[in-house]
């Protein structure tokens, strides 16, 4: 049966509004409590949850209801006030708490929240385990009481234990003093934690969008927008920039030049430096579906191999500890180092590019023989999903595209997890292969299933 609540990142939707409205929240977390204490962690600090939450005018208030049902619940709420998701599932993982909640939209605007909850691992519940708290949340028979407001304060310290640990994460022989770095902190999680972590590097640090208003966060800023990070790295003259988004889970770059650097030359830069160091686990990254094929070629050069899966960064980790990998990643920025966290980090991420900058030189030269193909991504909204290869004229137009590019290019056709729309991309050496297929794919599936 498909979940009702749990998204592929959590709960998401309007605050006030069902299922971030009080009683939904408050089921919420005596769910997550009783759900620890039946698997043994009445006692000690077996039953101690984190709570970690970002910017959002309404992280506070959902952040105290989560707490109160957790409490109600038996269990131990710590706040950590304002922290990035990453460092949430870092601190889960390494502090033993028994689970950890994360209140947070990540690049949606700030009208927009989350919960997102956080095994004993650092990482994701299980679907199953997140089943059985969504049936405790919505059964009519469940907890309906409201419990007491809890007022949370934020831990420094925690604070400071993620940033030591990002720091340890730094590539032995990086050089960070007198590095001058352009950090777009997206008005988010990140905008105390970056500037300071790269500061107590010995990097000279220049913050922008790092003032938080409660309503400014990804406001025309951070990983989604990132012309203004790539025009201030040049006026400044620094050797790199980095751009996070809301909750600083991904990070986009720019060379010194300005040149945007996304997920894929991210993994390229990565994935041959660790190579380089004999670090790279069986010569292999993991990538999904919509990487570039210049990525593919790029790393064929260097005899590495690049697994692909589906979009999303459940299924890179689920692929990356499948096949043994430890570097994996998307094109959105979201990169997993699974040799120093449980997820993908921002800022952690910013700390390994800012480290093999330091090493082996600027991202220009880095990426050099990098040649992105022409790539076009369009939406269409449809009435149902069916199988796409039961559409005759879809499947035709696929057919002829995918014989026409051959290993010149590539075509992904597929649904969007979250909204009712299906995705075409497609790629090539053309741009006006690129836009002949793109328009004949999009028009095919508007006839058959459009709305």
């Amino acid at each position: 049966m498909a979940k009702q609540l749990f998204g592929t990142d959590g709960i998401r939707g309007i605050p006030g509004e069902y299922p971030l409205d009080d009683a939904t929240l408050d089921r919420t977390g005596r769910a997550l409590g009783e759900y620890l204490r039946s698997q043994g962690g009445a006692h000690g600090d077996r039953t101690r949850v984190l709570i970690g939450r970002d910017t959002r005018e309404s992280g506070p208030h959902i952040a105290e209801r989560i707490a109160g049902g957790l409490a109600a619940a038996g269990a131990q709420p710590v706040s950590a006030g304002v922290l990035t998701t990453p460092g949430v599932a870092w601190l889960v993982n390494r502090e033993g708490f028994a689970a950890g909640v994360v209140i947070s939209a990540s690049h949606n605007p700030y009208h927009d929240n989350g919960v997102k909850l956080i095994s004993s691992s650092g990482m994701k519940f299980p679907d199953a385990v997140e089943a059985l708290l969504e049936r405790s949340i919505l059964s009519a028979s469940g907890p309906r009481a409201a419990p007491a407001t809890m007022r949370l304060n934020g831990d420094e310290k925690l604070h400071e234990d993620y940033l030591s640990g990002l720091r340890e994460a730094a590539i032995p022989g990086a050089k960070f003093a007198g590095m001058k770095i352009v950090l777009d902190c997206a008005n988010g999680a990140a905008s105390k934690l970056a500037p300071r972590l790269f500061r107590s590097l010995g990097a000279i640090v220049i913050a922008m969008n790092d003032a938080p208003d409660g309503r400014n966060i990804n406001a025309g800023c951070g990983s989604l927008h990132p012309d203004a990070m790539q025009k201030r790295v040049v006026e400044a003259g620094a050797a790199l920039g980095v751009a996070f988004d809301g909750d600083a889970d991904r990070a986009i770059f720019s060379s010194a030049s300005g040149r945007l650097v996304d997920g894929d030359g991210v993994l390229l830069v990565a994935g041959r430096y660790l190579q380089s160091a004999r670090k790279l686990k069986g010569n292999v990254l993991v990538g999904t579906t919509m990487a570039n094929l210049g990525l593919e070629r790029a790393l064929e050069k260097s005899g590495l191999k690049l697994e692909r899966t589906n979009v999303g960064d459940r299924y890179v980790l689920e692929e990356m500890r499948r096949i043994g990998a430890n570097l994996g990643g998307e094109q959105s920025g979201h990169i997993l180092f699974l040799d120093d966290a449980t997820t993908g980090d921002g800022m952690l991420t910013a700390v390994k590019i800012a480290s093999i900058v330091s090493i082996a030189g600027p991202l220009d030269a880095l990426l050099a023989d990098l040649k992105i193909f022409p790539q076009k991504i369009v939406d269409v909204h449809v009435q149902s999903k069916p199988q796409l290869d039961s559409l005759p004229e879809v499947s035709r137009v696929l057919a002829q595209a995918e014989s026409a590019l051959g290993d010149s290019g590539r075509v992904v056709l597929r649904y969007s997890g979250t909204e009712p729309l299906a995705r075409v991309m497609v790629e090539a050496e053309r741009e006006e292969d690129v836009r002949r297929w793109t328009d004949s794919l999009a028009s095919a599936l508007r006839s058959a299933i459009g709305m």
